[in-house]
C-alpha cells in the first residue's frame, strides 16, 4: 500500500478578485513538479466565485469534466446546446471528447458560489461530447455519484473511475472497498476530520492511497470527505 498525503496549506492557488481557487494539482500559473496528477486525477480545484461572475466561452477536448456544487448554484451554457443551471444537491458531467465550448458562471447576482470542479483524462480519444446532469441524495455513508459506462451510478464518464461523497454524523470507522483492478484512491476532507492508514487528515487535506484493495479510516463526525477512485496507469 502507498500513501501521499496532500496539506490544504500546500495546495497551489489564485486570487483574481472575483475567483478565488486552490488547485490540488498544476493548473493555469501554479506548476508543482511533484502534483502533476494522481494517476488519471489530472485536475481538482477548489472554486469560490463571486455572484453574477465566471468563465467565459472556452475550449474542451478529451477529458471528463465533473462540476459538485458546494453552495450557490452554476449557469451553464455549452456548445452542444445544453443550457441550464447546476445547483448544490447536483452533479454535472461533460465528456469533453473531440471538442467541446462552454460557459461556467455563478447563477446569483448575490450570493457567492463554491464548487468543485474535477478533470480526469478519459479511457478513449475523440469520443462524442456528451453531457449529464443529475440531482443526488445525501446521506450517511458513501453516497456514489460516477462511475464508467457499465455502471449503475447516478452519471457515467468514459474512464474506470468512481466519484462519491462520504458523510458521517457520528464519529466511527469506515471500509472503502476498492472498484477497479489496480485504481487508486484520492480523499479530500470537505468538512470535519478523519484519519486513514494511520495519517490524520483535516479539513481541505487530502490523501492518496494506492495499491491496496480495501482502505479503512475513522472519522469525528460531521465529517464529509469527496472520494475519487481513478486507475493509476
Amino acid at each position: 500500500m502507498i500513501s501521499i498525503f496532500h496539506p490544504a496549506n500546500e495546495r497551489g492557488g489564485a486570487d483574481h478578485g472575483w475567483l478565488k481557487a486552490k488547485h490540488s494539482f498544476s493548473f493555469a500559473s501554479w506548476y508543482n513538479p511533484e502534483k502533476i496528477q494522481f494517476g488519471a486525477l489530472r485536475v481538482l480545484n477548489d472554486d469560490w466565485i463571486a455572484p453574477a461572475m465566471g468563465f467565459g466561452r472556452h475550449p474542451h477536448d478529451n477529458m471528463e469534466i465533473i462540476t459538485i456544487p458546494l453552495s450557490g448554484s452554476v449557469r451553464h451554457e455549452d456548445s452542444m446546446g445544453n443550457k441550464g443551471v447546476i445547483s448544490t444537491g447536483e452533479i454535472q458531467i461533460m465528456s469533453a471528447g473531440m471538442g467541446v465550448t462552454h460557459s461556467e458562471h455563478n447563477g446569483s447576482n448575490v450570493d457567492p458560489l463554491t464548487l468543485f470542479q474535477i478533470w480526469i483524462m478519459p479511457k478513449y480519444k475523440d469520443v462524442e461530447p456528451r453531457y449529464q446532469q443529475v440531482a443526488y441524495e445525501k446521506k450517511q455513508g458513501f453516497t456514489d455519484l460516477v462511475g464508467n459506462e457499465k455502471s449503475n451510478m447516478p452519471t457515467w464518464i468514459h474512464q474506470d473511475a468512481v466519484i462519491s461523497i462520504y458523510n458521517s454524523k457520528d464519529s466511527g470507522t469506515f471500509e472503502y472497498d476498492v472498484k477497479f483492478k489496480n485504481n487508486g484512491v484520492y480523499f479530500l476532507v470537505i468538512e470535519g476530520e478523519a484519519e486513514i492508514n494511520g495519517q490524520k487528515i483535516k479539513k481541505r487535506d487530502a490523501l492518496g492511497v494506492s495499491e491496496t484493495e480495501k482502505i479503512s479510516g475513522t472519522n469525528g463526525g460531521n465529517t464529509s470527505i469527496l472520494v475519487i477512485e481513478v486507475p493509476m496507469k
